[in-house]
């Protein structure tokens, strides 16, 4: 008997879908992009050198090519029995942590969130952090949805949020900045390297550029720290902080 022609259709059918590429998994043909997280505090030191230096440099050096960042403004907060949060640098990094929470919800753009949260972490570095406001006058931002997110309920319940994402990570986070590259965590100095080790498309420029693979160091006192405490940043913040490249071995 003559096999019909719907069974050649079917079978048809079932070799494309065999021989079809796979599109699952980080960083794989496509648009697969490499999620990664980073967990810091405002005013945490480590963390507002990290992503107005490495962080910064990636970003200008195509990560976002190759990935989906989330920016978690939160870090060694904690909440009381009554919902109140207690953060690691004192109040004004409560609110400095919910103006960039509020930012991030107002401009879902990494580049646009991204970039406000930059300007504030530069104002950070330079102790004059009470100068966030304007962060929107010099990008050109309507500081409207971020002024009543902050001041509102909305803004606390971002702040929790972000709390319980915080929380919930495995292992839990033992520094600040924290880093996590499709997700493991990762060392902040090589989270680049990473990065384009999970990528499995095209390397584009920030992943054919191994000088672009070192180490930031925070030099202070004695010794070399990735986490948030132990300093504090002053006038004159060149001579007592060290940005040390050191090269991957």
């Amino acid at each position: 008997m003559a096999a019909r022609p719907h069974h050649f259709l079917i079978l048809a059918a079932l070799l494309l879908l065999i021989g079809a590429p796979s599109s699952a998994g980080a960083g794989s043909d496509g648009t697969g992009k490499v999620p990664v997280e980073l967990y810091y505090e405002s005013l945490c030191p480590p963390s507002a050198l990290f992503v107005t230096y490495r962080l910064a440099e990636a970003f200008e050096d195509g990560l976002l090519e190759v990935a989906d960042v989330t920016l978690v403004p939160y870090g060694n907060a904690e909440v009381g029995k009554d919902g109140t949060i207690t953060c690691e640098h004192g109040p004004e990094e409560c609110l400095l942590n919910t103006v960039e929470a509020c930012a991030i919800d107002a401009w879902p753009d990494v580049n646009v969130h991204f970039g406000f949260i930059n300007c504030v972490e530069e104002l950070a570095m330079n102790e004059t952090q009470g100068e966030w406001e304007s962060c929107f006058h010099k990008l050109g931002l309507d500081p409207k949805p971020v002024t009543e997110c902050y001041k509102s309920e909305h803004g606390h319940k971002l702040s929790l949020k972000y709390g319980k994402q915080t929380g919930a990570l495995v292992p839990p986070l033992t520094g600040i900045p924290w880093v996590v590259v499709d997700g493991k965590p990762r060392d902040d100095g090589d989270f680049v390297y990473y990065i384009c080790k999970a990528y499995k498309g095209r390397p584009p420029k920030i992943c054919q550029e191994p000088d672009r693979h070192y180490r930031t160091a925070v030099e202070a006192g004695n010794g070399v720290s990735y986490n948030s405490g132990g300093f504090k940043l002053h006038d004159g913040v060149e001579d007592k902080i060290e940005v040390a490249r050191v090269e991957n071995n």
